[in-house]
């Protein structure tokens, strides 16, 4: 079983949708591969048609607890503060969000159906901007997994936990990674795409070299190089 969707089948996939909205939220997680909540937060005003670049924001929220009685920082599942030793009543949540953003570029087809989209009137209002698919996640996560299924795709399984899972929106931002790690594997080529992706951490991006079947494939083959004696 793979561990991974391979491009022939995200095409079957962009087949087997049944509008141009479903078709183009396939071709955006994949040849952008960006997030479904990127995809899905897409107005209008972030496409830049005539550069070929589209604006990628993220916002991403993180929950801090902390002790009320000395301020040190609390996990989930403190008791008793680790510094002052007090009783863990209700801890004090501080909520931050971190917004980011990152222009990626778009190849002339993705941009192409981009545009006839929007030429049909497909974006939907909302808070006063125009958002490309104006759905949920959970419709989004629906979407491609019936275009999956529809298309006969098998399901896929994890390779650290083992765990089958059907083909979903996150599945799409993977086969991005993981042809751009064929594609090259090197230092910079690995530094481009942890850019790409918006990975804070290195070691995020450096899993797909794993999974593409790259760093088992070179270090298989170090072992013929030379007949031992």
């Amino acid at each position: 079983m793979k561990a991974y969707v391979e491009p022939h089948e995200v095409t079957l996939m962009e087949k087997a949708a049944t509008n141009l909205r479903d078709r183009l939220l396939i071709r955006l997680l994949f040849h952008l591969g960006c997030r479904v909540s990127e995809a899905l937060a897409l107005a209008v005003e972030d496409i830049d048609f005539n550069h070929g670049t589209i604006i990628i924001q993220h916002l991403k929220a993180s929950l801090k607890l902390s002790c009320t009685g000395c301020g040190q920082r609390l996990g989930r599942s403190h008791a008793f503060c680790p510094k002052c030793g007090g009783k863990v009543g209700k801890a004090q949540a501080e909520q931050q969000e971190h917004h980011r953003q990152r222009v990626l570029p778009v190849d002339s087809d993705t941009l192409g159906m981009l545009g006839e989209y929007v030429r049909r009137g497909g974006p939907v209002l909302r808070d006063g901007k125009k958002l490309i698919f104006g759905i949920n996640r959970h419709r989004g996560w629906q979407i491609i997994k019936g275009c999956a299924e529809r298309a006969n795709l098998p399901k896929l399984v994890n390779p650290e936990t083992g765990k089958i899972h059907n083909v979903g929106p996150h599945k799409l931002r993977d086969a991005f990674a993981v042809r751009a790690v064929k594609m090259d594997d090197s230092g910079d080529g690995l530094r481009l795409l942890q850019q790409h992706l918006g990975h804070a951490s290195f070691n995020t991006t450096a899993k797909y070299r794993k999974v593409s079947g790259e760093e088992h494939k070179e270090w298989y083959q170090k072992l013929w190089e030379k007949e031992i004696a």
